[in-house]
């Protein structure tokens, strides 16, 4: 497996994989353009192996994970180009560059499968959804789950609606740490210390997310189930109204799905 990008969601892949032995660290090689002290300290923490060049880390691989930011898209696979193969599975975790771009960047018939995890990969909890581009085969498919699934939950969808999903679930833990962040910064305002409200806030969010999962009940129902008649969370939540949070929110969302989209017309 070559991983081409060494930033934070590349670390959160590898780690999973290697964290659940699904993979072996010294059959992962990882180059990145320029910046030679990250992939050695990615190196000494996991064991993989640094690629000294594009062709080293390429013409072995089964599998090439793309792992750039979207504005490096072009240039990354260009820089590939002269050594992939077409039996390759090439998978793309960049938000907005469709399979069907990347086809044509590589000049050939490559499988392509489009990927968007979550940096919760790392623990092994990310929310990953899967695409197929045109040349992917059932058998890619079930290769790319069984990688994925090392790292959390998989959702197959149409490529079409992966920019809805890069806005709700890739950049969702980002939104989630947000809130911890506002209720971290007031138990301490109110006197609690950070260690003590640290362990209350990440239980708390933990059994709410479990209850989500493990329940067949709505958000709303479990919100109601909390929220007694003129009680402390009633009068919590009618602040958070008063605020508009909930309509902040929807606009965050539709916010970072827009801009998913507009970085795939960037290229």
């Amino acid at each position: 497996m070559a991983f081409i990008g060494a930033g934070a969601m590349a670390e959160a892949i590898m780690e999973g994989l290697i964290k659940t032995k699904k993979w072996r660290a010294d059959l992962i090689t990882i180059k990145n353009r320029h910046n030679t002290e990250r992939v050695a300290k990615l190196k000494d923490k996991y064991g993989v192996m640094p690629a000294s060049t594009i062709q080293e880390a390429v013409e072995n691989a089964d599998i090439i994970i793309l792992a750039v930011k979207p504005k490096d898209a072009y240039n990354a696979v260009e820089s590939i180009k002269p050594f992939v193969q077409k039996h390759q599975l090439i998978i793309s975790v960049m938000a907005g560059i469709a399979s069907e771009i990347l086809t044509e960047w590589t000049d050939q018939e490559n499988p392509v499968i489009r990927a968007m995890p979550n940096t919760s990969a790392s623990i092994g909890y990310s929310a990953t959804a899967l695409s197929a581009g045109k040349y992917a085969t059932q058998a890619h498919i079930e290769k790319a789950l069984e990688l994925f699934e090392t790292i959390g939950t998989v959702t197959l969808v149409p490529e079409e609606k992966l920019h809805i999903v890069t806005g709700l679930s890739g950049s969702g833990p980002a939104y989630v740490y947000y809130i911890a962040e506002a209720m971290q910064k007031a138990a301490e305002e109110l006197n609690l210390s950070r260690e003590e409200a640290k362990t209350l806030i990440s239980q708390t969010l933990l059994g709410a997310s479990l209850m989500l999962k493990e329940t067949t009940e709505s958000p709303i129902e479990l919100r109601r189930k909390v929220t007694s008649p003129g009680g402390t969370t009633e009068a919590g939540i009618g602040k958070l109204d008063q605020y508009h949070v909930q309509d902040a929110f929807l606009a965050c969302i539709k916010k970072a799905v827009k801009r998913s989209e507009e970085l795939g017309k960037m290229n």
